[in-house]
Order: structure tokens, then C-alpha cells, then sequence
């Protein structure tokens, strides 16, 4: 993988963390800031790029996390960062529904392009994976003329009132924030780890409560991730997608994919559907869109995009012509660094590396993920979750200079989302640490 411009691709630690200088900044956040805002890592960013970010202290931390799936081509790409200053130098912004320009409708095209399904599509774009999820959920309502929207157990899908009735997760989502939006109905997600169902056979149940407690002809939408993200990572058995795919095109509803997490080369495949062919009726996209700028969208067949009035669509920033320069220049390099294929070779470093590990290491219950998307999920006799192991290896990863991510239901499952574009050696020194860290904490 050839190698970004920016920091020394290698970790450093020239203080504990957080440094004086970070301390400085976490009082002042203290003061200034909102405490829901909360901090994961200690480490005030100064710099990233490549694999690496270096904090205002000088420590140089490995990146396992690419804010959140966010970064996979890398912070700081020089072609992205060219494509943003040179759009900026123009204008910033007009909005897309006042004066529209060339950028929004060319990475409409992209996306239309890009989306599973050789059939005629249309994109809108948005700010944030959030609004991706409830304006989907919105096409899909007024194009079926139906209401109820199913959703899974484990689900995160975002956190405005609608996006918080849609996830499962209450702390530290839904907590206190209620009543939310009705006519969502959740059933059981494919889980091979901890129900060991087959994919049709999880179907089958999930299917069997929707047409029970719901009605096939009441929903509007089946919502799922192809891979859970803040659920803990959960990959459904083979055969589940496609079973429920095939089940909403027999009853009339709208099969919606949401690819937030695991979109844009994050899983092997452009998107995760791919995987078993599976071609979605709408898409929601965002987080490696646009390589760290605010961006994201819903694709998805014509008829269905197309059904809504002219005006019902929108927002002051969505489409943001520096987040549309970004994206176009973050999609260029996906495909000129063949980035779907540097996440299969990370998922062969990684998830070998870690499946030995969990071999001999009976706290691991389960290392699961496809393509650049791993997790751990640490469990205690019986298989019990076990949220403590998991964020006492956390911290101590931190510590070492290593930033790793838990997810989960339980909060036991610790989530790997490294950068893209992450160096061989790079990426080997931080599960040096992170398996020291597994080995200290059992």
C-alpha cells in the first residue's frame, strides 16, 4: 500500500496519556462543552494521516478506528485535500436547492453507479448518516403508501427521535430522550454466535414476527445494517439478507440497506450487500463517503426516489459542495488504490492473527467481521458477555498508544475499523499491543 503524505507512519509516546497539553484542553472542554459530548481517547488531535494520529503532546497513537469508519482513504488525503481547498477557493456554498451545481449531480451519478442493482436509480444527498436513515425511511413510507418500519434487534441506526426509535441500544442512546417515533417494530436478528440458526432459519423467525405482529401489508420498510456496527459487529448467517430481501419483494415492502458503517470498500466489497448479491431497493450511505467531511445520501430505485413531490427532499446543507468535492475525490481513490482489496488483505492479517489468538484464549467468545470491519466479543464461563474485560483492554490499548473502539449491546465487543490505507507493519505493531492487552487483562 503506498504510503499517505503527513506523519511519521509510526507510534510514539512521549508522555502518558493524557499529556499536559491534552489536560490543558479536557479542563477547558470541561467548561465550554456540553458533558453529553463525551471523550473516548484522551488525546487532543494535532495531526493524522495514514494509520497514525499525533496528538497536541507529540504522541504519535496507531489509528484503529478511523473516527468511526470515517477516514478509510486516510486523514488528510493530498487528493482530497487538493479537490476541498480548490472548491473552496470558488464558493462554499449556495445550497443545492437555490443554486445547484455540478458536484452534487456528479456524485449523484457516482452513487448510482456504484449502488448494487442494474436498473435506473436516483440519489438525494444529506448531512449525516442520521438523515440518510430517516429520510429513506420517509421515501419509503411515501412511496408504498404503508407505515410501519421493521427493524432488528442490535440495530443503531443514528440519533434524532426517529433514528433513536430505530436503534435498540438505550444507553447511551435512548435513555431519558422518549416518547419516540411510532410504528417501529423490532424482531430478531441473525446472530450465529449466540442463536445458532442458520441464515434461513433466522429469516424464518424474523419473518414469522413480522407477518404475526405486524402484517406484511403494514410495512413500508425492512431497515437493516448488513453488518451490525454498534450492535457489536454482528455478520447475520449466509442466506439471512437474501431470505428478507425476497420476502419484501413478495410482500410490497421496500428493502433498505443501511450502509453507513459498512459502505465505501470498509467490508471487502464496495458495499456490504454485495457480498451475497444482495441488491437493495434503497441505500443509506455516509461515514467513508467524503474522507472525514460531512456527507451522506440515499440511492435507490427510480420509481421508488422518484415518488416523492419536488420540495419534500432537501436541507440547507445537504450536498455541501466541499463535502461533493470530497467525496469525488475519495471514491477516485478508492478505486486507484483498489482499497476493497486492501480490506481483504487486512481482514487476512487481522482476523487470522486474532482467530489464533482467541484459539487459546478462553475469554474471547467469538472474532468475527468481514474485510476491514473485526470485532472481539469477550465473554466470561458460560459465554456471559463481559463489558469489564472488554474496557479494561480498551483502556489499557489507549494507554499503550493504540486507539480501539468497544461496541455492542452488552459493551463487550472490542471493534477494529483501521484506516484503509494502513501500513502491513503499522497494523502488526497495534495487535502486538492489543494481544498484549488481551493477555494482561484475562
Amino acid at each position: 500500500m503506498t504510503r499517505q503524505a503527513g506523519p511519521p507512519q509510526q507510534r510514539t509516546l512521549a508522555t502518558a496519556l493524557p499529556g499536559p497539553r491534552s489536560a490543558e484542553l479536557l479542563a477547558r472542554k470541561e467548561n465550554a462543552v456540553a458533558p453529553g459530548i463525551g471523550v473516548t481517547v484522551p488525546a487532543f488531535a494535532a495531526e493524522a494521516g495514514g494509520g497514525v494520529l499525533v496528538d497536541v503532546d507529540g504522541n504519535s497513537l496507531i489509528d484503529l478506528a478511523s473516527g468511526i469508519a470515517v477516514t478509510g482513504v486516510g486523514n488528510a488525503d493530498p487528493v482530497v485535500v487538493a479537490a476541498v481547498a480548490e472548491q473552496a477557493a470558488r464558493f462554499t456554498h449556495t445550497c443545492a436547492m437555490i443554486n445547484p451545481y455540478e458536484s452534487y449531480v456528479e456524485v449523484c451519478e457516482r452513487l448510482n453507479e456504484l449502488t448494487p442493482g442494474e436498473f435506473d436509480k436516483r440519489s438525494a444527498l444529506f448531512n449525516s448518516g442520521a438523515e440518510a436513515v430517516e429520510n429513506a425511511v420517509k421515501i419509503a413510507r411515501y412511496a408504498t403508501g404503508r407505515s410501519a418500519v421493521v427493524v432488528f434487534d442490535h440495530a443503531y441506526h443514528g440519533r434524532t427521535n426517529l433514528t433513536m426509535a430505530l436503534t435498540a441500544k438505550n444507553m447511551p442512546y435512548k435513555q431519558g430522550f422518549g416518547p419516540f417515533a411510532p410504528e417501529v417494530y423490532r424482531v430478531p436478528m441473525s446472530y450465529p454466535f449466540r442463536d445458532g440458526l442458520s441464515g434461513p432459519a433466522a429469516a424464518a423467525r424474523a419473518i414469522e414476527t413480522i407477518e404475526a405482529q405486524v402484517g406484511g401489508r403494514n410495512v413500508a420498510a425492512v431497515l437493516i445494517e448488513p453488518i451490525q456496527g454498534e450492535g457489536g459487529f454482528i455478520v447475520p448467517a449466509p442466506g439471512f439478507l437474501p431470505a428478507l430481501s425476497a420476502w419484501c419483494a413478495d410482500s410490497g415492502a421496500l428493502f433498505v440497506a443501511d450502509e453507513i458503517q459498512t459502505g465505501f470498500c470498509r467490508t471487502g466489497d464496495w458495499f456490504a450487500v454485495d457480498h451475497e448479491q444482495v441488491v437493495p431497493d434503497l441505500v443509506a450511505t455516509a461515514k467513508g463517503i467524503a474522507g472525514g467531511l460531512p456527507l451522506a445520501a440515499v440511492t435507490g430505485r427510480a420509481e421508488v426516489m422518484s415518488a416523492v413531490h419536488p420540495g419534500g427532499l432537501g436541507g440547507t446543507y445537504g450536498g455541501n459542495p466541499l463535502a461533493c468535492a470530497a467525496a469525488l475525490a475519495t471514491m477516485d481513490r478508492m478505486r486507484e488504490l483498489d482499497l476493497a482489496a486492501a480490506a481483504r488483505r487486512i481482514e487476512v492479517l487481522a482476523g487470522t492473527r486474532l482467530r489464533a489468538l482467541a484459539a487459546t484464549t478462553p475469554t474471547i467468545g467469538e472474532v468475527r467481521g468481514r474485510g476491514a470491519m473485526l470485532a472481539i466479543e469477550f465473554v466470561r464461563d458460560g459465554g456471559e458477555p463481559d463489558a469489564a474485560l472488554a474496557k479494561r483492554v480498551t483502556a489499557d490499548c489507549h494507554a499503550a498508544g493504540v486507539i480501539v473502539l468497544t461496541c455492542g449491546t452488552y459493551g463487550n465487543v472490542i471493534r477494529l475499523l483501521p484506516p484503509l490505507v494502513i501500513g502491513e507493519d503499522l497494523l502488526a505493531e497495534g495487535l502486538d499491543v492489543l494481544e498484549t492487552a488481551i493477555r494482561d487483562a484475562g
